[in-house]
């Protein structure tokens, strides 16, 4: 009988992981969902949710536990390197022309679904915060994670359907700009408290957290732009590369150190980063960029899937009661409050509308907010089930809800082909 040594494991369950991954993600696509929905109901699936409760000797045969060390070097090396490119994106958003109505619309995304987010999670703190973690710190948390907008996914979908240009389209992403890094900073603080032992200790953490995001903002920013964009431009192919990996990697480490996430780091050297329009730099986090969402990311949803079990989740009246109030929080004020936002500062009904929906997309940075979370011990793994839940649903449902919107594609006008037709863009029909 053939056996496996450790390393053969490894590349079996490698292989297992990226088939899966790929395979589900372009069943999503041709359904109209992001593909990122695929690779993580793929993660899920590979998980004790289904996979190791319908075959546990296979489960066990792919994700033996000497292997699982060596997947999760993968994932996180993965998801640093999927916040730096958040970061970067967060970073070149730009707002043209519709300030005030930008300004509230960010500001009613990210503060009404915070609001409504601890309120709702006050009452479930004796139920789903695991022994010693404060009452504000839970619902803090429960609000941040409910508040998030994915940025890059959201990005993705406008580019995917057309509607990148469009009103709606740059409205949306600019306030999931804003409000996703508000959400980011209110985490760095959410941890820090809920880490310091007294008031003291806590204080002293958030304060080390905000001196370390103003030197990131301020002189390190600076410094990248000018001398770092100017090496980049003139070093041999693959250092900037190497030098954007241990950059990540010492900003990880940084961060970790002074009570933050070590996530948080990769995030910030991303809003620091040189800017795209710098062929060397752009060249670097280009191609890290690509490896991490196509290689290494379905380890992150694999790990991610391996913590949570969709299944323990009995279908009691209370289970469901919860998952609905979260539901329901979520859906109304993440789209409810930016929508009424829009109104209030003359944007057409049906397109106000459309703003909240593509707000309403939670995707994988949720995911990564809800991993932060557990790791620290703000929540247990039943709600970390529930918004689990709540982040595929809500994702889910962004694209079938805006069609309903009647919103059109980009109305710039297409290329022409050589004999002087139009030619369909990609995500538009003819």
């Amino acid at each position: 009988m053939l056996s496996l040594d450790a390393v053969g494991h490894f590349f079996l369950a490698a292989a297992a992981v990226l088939a899966v991954s790929r395979g589900a993600g372009a069943l999503m696509a041709r359904a109209g969902q992001p593909r990122v929905m695929g690779e993580v109901v793929a993660g899920i699936a590979l998980g004790p949710s289904l996979l190791g409760a319908v075959s546990p000797r296979l489960a066990g045969l792919l994700f033996p536990p000497e292997v699982l060390p060596m997947l999760f070097g993968l994932a996180q090396l993965g998801l640093a390197l999927f916040m730096f490119a958040a970061g970067q994106e967060l970073s070149t958003a730009r707002l043209r022309g519709t300030g005030r109505q930008a300004l509230a619309i960010s500001q009613a995304s990210l503060l009404v679904p915070f609001a409504a987010g601890a309120l709702v999670a006050l009452p479930l703190h004796g139920r789903y915060a695991p022994d010693g973690v404060p009452r504000a710190a839970f619902a803090l948390f429960v609000g941040c994670a409910l508040s998030i907008t994915a940025f890059p996914v959201l990005a993705r979908m406008l580019e995917d359907l057309g509607l990148t240009r469009t009103r709606p389209g740059r409205l949306s992403l600019y306030a999931a700009a804003v409000g996703d890094a508000g959400g980011w900073l209110a985490l760095a603080a959410i941890l820090a408290f809920s880490q310091g032992s007294g008031l003291g200790q806590a204080l002293a953490r958030t304060l080390a957290a905000v001196a370390v995001v103003a030197v990131f903002l301020g002189p390190v920013r600076r410094l990248a732009a000018g001398p770092l964009a100017r090496w980049t431009e003139r070093a041999e192919p693959g250092a900037a590369g190497t030098a954007l990996v241990v950059a990540v990697g010492c900003s990880a480490a940084l961060t970790a150190a002074v009570g933050m996430h070590q996530l948080i780091g990769a995030f910030l050297v991303g809003l620091v980063w040189p800017p795209g329009h710098r062929p060397g730099s752009r060249a670097a986090a280009t191609a890290l960029i690509d490896t991490a969402r196509t290689v290494l990311l379905p380890f992150f949803f694999l790990g991610f899937g391996l913590g949570v079990d969709l299944g323990a989740l009995r279908p009691t009246a209370g289970t469901c009661a919860v998952l609905g109030l979260l539901l329901a929080a979520a859906v109304l004020t993440k789209t409810g409050g930016p929508a009424l936002a829009a109104r209030l500062t003359g944007l057409p009904r049906r397109e106000s509308w459309a703003v909240g929906i593509l707000l309403n997309t939670r995707g994988l940075t949720e995911l990564v907010v809800l991993e932060i979370g557990h790791e620290a011990g703000l929540i247990d793994s039943s709600l970390l089930a529930l918004l689990t839940a709540v982040t595929l649903l809500t994702t889910a449902m962004t694209a079938p809800l805006l069609a309903r919107t009647g919103t059109r594609p980009d109305p710039a006008p297409a290329p022409r082909g050589a004999h002087g037709t139009a030619r369909a863009r990609p995500g538009t029909r003819r």
